[in-house]
């Protein structure tokens, strides 16, 4: 079966494995966060006042898309939505109250699984993997930047 060893197939499985121990670890500590959810959370922390867009292409995801998540993580009242004073019709996203005590507590959650997603690899093996997934993406980016 050639197709189980090909990078598409097992990067679909990771992304199950992932996505799994996400949705677990977050359960188990009393989040309701997708991981789409945390990214942007995470985003909007570091950059208060980014548009919906921004944010989008940061998380690499789909801009027509990324309206639904941050209509969710207003209703749950993690996010608010301000108008410009730049543009009237934009509006930029803040976390609330709730939503820096919610991922304050979610981002040591989300740290800790980290190790458990990729539990059958050593410390060694990990750096390598996730410097080689960088460079498959062409992501610039390196830990704590």
């Amino acid at each position: 079966m050639e197709a189980q060893d090909m990078a598409g197939h097992l990067i679909r499985r990771l992304h199950q494995v992932s996505a799994q121990v996400f949705q677990t670890r977050m359960q188990d500590a009393g989040f309701d966060l997708t991981p789409v959810q945390f990214s942007a959370l995470d985003v909007i922390n570091t950059h208060p006042g980014i548009d919906q867009a921004s944010v989008a292409a940061m998380i690499a995801y789909d801009r027509a898309t990324i309206g639904g998540v941050v209509d969710r993580l207003v209703k749950k009242g993690y996010l608010k939505r301000i108008v410009s004073r730049r543009d009237r019709r934009a509006r930029e996203l803040a976390l609330t109250d709730e939503g820096c005590v919610t991922f304050g507590a979610a981002l040591p959650v989300v740290r800790a699984l980290q190790t458990e997603i990729l539990a059958n690899l050593t410390d060694d093996e990990r750096a390598t993997l996730l410097a080689l997934v960088r460079k498959a993406i062409g992501s610039t980016t390196q830990p704590d930047e």
